[in-house]
């Protein structure tokens, strides 16, 4: 099974490995502080090239005292083979799903490399990707609880990409373990501000993805993000968003937050959020 970017070490404490899966749980969220620390000051002892992607990514191997990480680095930016990427945007992404609660992305912090800025991934394990599950014929859950989490995933991940306007969601940065928890990777080309990426959303009933929707969303994930205004945005992800960018989330929000409440004219609120 390839693992590209998205397996093997996750981070060894005491000399006791403890591995992330997706899509993180209550104890993993709970050490993120301890492995932003780790990915921002442990000790490079080793690097190897990726060699897949745009992006041209490295897997780094950190250790400090008794503990170690790993971890994806890469630095695009600019325009590449026609689009817009942007190392600092795989850390505004985290900074918004831990400011939102969705818990879908690993820990992502700044980190310098070959005398270069970019940003750090923690390294995690994972039981396949969306790529995987379509060249394999891996059948998609039928049946509950598994049915549930995958949709649920599905659709949050479609309106986490709608607010931060990521363009690049393919199969192969959508990620699954074996109880079908969802993990997101690969955010370099997200949070765009051109007009038409504030006039409409990438997924939706209106969307320009082929009205993909999003049928079920948490309460609480609907409710922060109404909560969201420019300073608590700025706050969140600091030196990482242009101002520009912002209201650009700001305007999505707007039409995010007109779908949902679209649905559930349509729907009802019992059908809509969860």
């Amino acid at each position: 099974m390839k693992k590209a970017i998205f397996a093997v070490l996750a981070f060894i404490f005491l000399g006791s490995i403890i591995t992330a899966y997706a899509q993180f749980t209550a104890e993993e969220i709970s050490q993120r502080e301890k492995i932003e620390e780790l990915l921002k000051t442990a000790d490079i002892i080793k690097a190897e090239e990726i060699g897949e992607g745009v992006t041209k990514p490295w897997q780094l191997f950190l250790r400090k005292g008794e503990e170690e990480v790993s971890g994806c680095w890469k630095s695009p930016q600019g325009i590449q083979k026609g689009h817009l990427e942007g190392w600092q945007y795989e850390i505004a992404a985290y900074q918004m799903d831990k400011l939102l609660g969705l818990n879908m992305i690993p820990p992502t912090v700044e980190r310098e490399f070959e005398g270069k800025k970019g940003s750090l991934q923690m390294w995690i394990v994972v039981e396949f990707s969306l790529l995987e599950i379509m060249e394999q014929g891996i059948p998609l859950p039928d049946k509950n609880p598994e049915a549930t989490v995958f949709n649920r995933g599905k659709y949050l991940a479609r309106a986490f990409d709608s607010l931060i306007a990521n363009e690049d969601r393919t199969q192969q940065n959508v990620l699954y373990n074996k109880d079908w928890r969802v993990i997101l990777i690969d955010h370099s080309r997200s949070f765009r501000s051109k007009k038409k990426y504030q006039k409409r959303l990438l997924y939706g009933k209106n969307g320009s993805k082929e009205k993909q929707l999003f049928r079920q969303l948490p309460r609480s994930f609907v409710e922060k993000i109404k909560a969201l205004d420019f300073d608590t945005i700025k706050s969140s992800v600091g030196p990482y968003l242009t101002d520009e960018e912002i209201t650009a989330v700001l305007a999505r929000k707007k039409l995010l937050l007109d779908e949902i409440e679209e649905m559930i004219e349509e729907m009802g609120q019992d059908k809509v959020l969860y």
